[in-house]
Parts: C-alpha cells; structure tokens; sequence
C-alpha cells in the first residue's frame, strides 16, 4: 500500500452524493426509532432487534457525516474521535445485522420461543455492543486510528495508514467481520427461506379444508419475511467497500475511481435508510399509521362552533371505524 500517495480528495459533487446518503441514513434510523417509542404494539422481538440495528446505524451515519463534511487532510484529535464513533458504530451494526439473521432462523426453522430466546437476546447485547467497544478502545489505546489519505474511506478517518500493522487493525475494525456477515447472511437466509417454502408447500395439499387462521404457521409472519431482506440490503451496500479494500491491498490505482468511490460512500452510510424504506415505508400497518399521524399534525384546528356559540359535536363514528387500527394480536406488525 503506498504511504506517499495523495489523498484521494471528494470533489463538491461527490461529497454532495455522500453527505445526502449520510442524512437520509440518519433520518430512516431516526423514524424507526420514533415508530417503536410511538406504538408499543408493533414491539415484536424482530422489531426489536431492528431498533438496535437502527441505533448503531444512526451513530454509523452521524459519524460519517461529519467525516465528509470536515474531509481530513491530515491527523487530528477529532480525526481519531470520528474513526473511533464510525468503527465502532460500524463494526456494531455488522454485529447486529449478524444476530437478526441467526435470530430469524432460530424463531422459524428450529422455532425457538420463551426464556431460551429472551435469553439469547441478552447474548445478542452483550457481543454486539461488546466486542465492537473492545476493538474500539484498543484500536485508540495504541494510536492505531487515525488519518487514512482517504484511501479505504470516503473522506473519513478510520485506521492510521503510518501503523505497520494496519492491514491486520483494518481487518479487526471492521473488514473481518464484513467479510463473515457475507458468508453467514447468504448461509442463513436460505436456510430461512427453504423452510419456508417447505412450509408452503406442505399446507398446500390441506389448505382447502384449514380455517384462515391456520393457514399460515404464524412463525411465518409477513414482518419475519421481509426482515430476511436486511441481509440482502447489507451485502449490496457493504461489497463496495470490500471492493476498494481489495483494490488497495493490491496497490490497484482503480481504487481512486470516482463512481466506486461514490459507491463506497453511499454503500457505508445508507442501511439505515434502506430499511426505513424497507420496514416503515412498506410495511402497511406502521405506513398507515404514520401516514395518519402526519395528517392529523397537518390539519389540526380549533374545533368548529356552531351560530349559537356551543362547541360543534362531533360527527359520531361508524361501526368499526375506532377499529382502524385494532386487530388480533401480532397481526398489525406483520403487515
């Protein structure tokens, strides 16, 4: 990796492009936030590891953003302080990405419920806060963060390309990691995947004579479906990453490509965002809702007074209409 190479500077544009994807990265995670404090009944445990998810992408993004805006020429103490939030908020987000999808295969194909699980999710906090702020502190401890010439980044800091050791610290702060979730995520998503279609076809041959209810396992629910997405999501924004990193180690001068390092950006900051569009925007019941709330902040006014002076009543509801949002349990956040 040459040390003397000039840093690879973001022209306006492409900083335009990133800090954009950092922003609506921070806004998505922020909405799913806000969906889980606003509706305590849409806390499934799958949403529930979602908002951890959120969290650590949330502080991803933030971190990035002020990486961009501030492009390092140089060391600095700020420098070390962004690398070390956007490591460990990285690395974290690969850690939790990591656990929805082993949390999804336990729930559906070994159908793994009550104490075992909810212990389980204590094992979840523990590695994936844990083990990020350990290689977090001990990557600062022995000054292995710090400028990077912008060569495996997009503007921000992350390891110190002066450390002789930093392929190894690269690795351990986040590409190591990276690189498992791209084997693990595929491995159980199809393992996911195939027992649900065993399901179906099973059913099939009674569906005829099943009541509505049963019809479908309800471990099978349509919010666990679309959370098998995450992993998709992740690999088709992560590879770019993986690509420069590569490209780097191979002392490759298309690693300095402007599109790939677009990509890169964009690909680093946006999960956040992508599953907002993912598990608020298209998931009926959590859109209806906000689409709702959003309305009723819009068109709020005092309410109207009839000629003689007394409060006009309201129009009074139609049978089911206070029903709107009701169902049975478990059925709105599947939807």
């Amino acid at each position: 990796m040459p040390q003397a190479a000039p840093p690879t500077e973001l022209v306006p544009s492409e900083r335009a492009v990133v800090l954009l994807s950092c922003a609506l990265s921070a806004l998505g995670s922020g909405l799913l936030v806000a969906t889980h404090a606003l509706w305590p009944d849409l806390r499934s445990r799958a949403r529930r590891l979602l908002l951890f998810l959120s969290l650590a992408d949330l502080l991803s993004a933030a971190s990035y953003f002020y990486g961009v805006l501030q492009d390092f020429a140089g060391p600095s103490w700020d420098c070390v302080l962004q690398g070390a939030l956007s490591t460990f908020a990285n690395t974290s987000s690969f850690f939790w990405t990591v656990a929805i999808a082993f949390y999804l295969y336990l729930s559906i194909v070994r159908a793994s419920r009550g104490p075992r699980t909810d212990r389980l999710l204590w094992a979840f906090h523990v590695v994936s806060w844990g083990v990020p702020l350990v290689i977090t502190v001990a990557a600062v401890a022995l000054k292995k963060i710090g400028y990077d010439a912008s060569d495996v980044s997009v503007g921000w800091c992350w390891i110190d390309l002066e450390a002789k050791d930093h392929v190894l610290w690269m690795l351990l702060t986040g590409k190591l990691w990276e690189m498992l979730a791209y084997i693990l995520l595929p491995l159980l998503y199809l393992l996911v995947r195939k027992h649900i279609n065993r399901a179906h076809m099973a059913l099939s041959e009674y569906r005829p004579i099943l009541s509505e209810e049963h019809r479908l396992p309800r471990r099978c629910s349509v919010a666990d479906k679309k959370l098998v997405l995450i992993p998709l999501i992740f690999i088709c924004l992560r590879v770019w990453s993986t690509v420069r990193f590569v490209l780097t180690l191979c002392d490759s001068p298309a690693v300095r490509t402007p599109v790939l390092v677009v990509l890169h950006g964009i690909g680093n900051t946006f999960q956040g965002g992508a599953n907002c569009i993912m598990f608020v925007l298209c998931t009926r019941a959590v859109r209806t809702r906000l689409f709702s709330l959003c309305c009723c902040c819009c068109s709020s006014q005092p309410p109207t007074k009839s000629p003689a002076g007394t409060p006009k009543a309201p129009a009074p509801s139609k049978p089911g209409e206070s029903q709107e949002f009701q169902g049975t349990p478990g059925e709105l956040p599947s939807t």
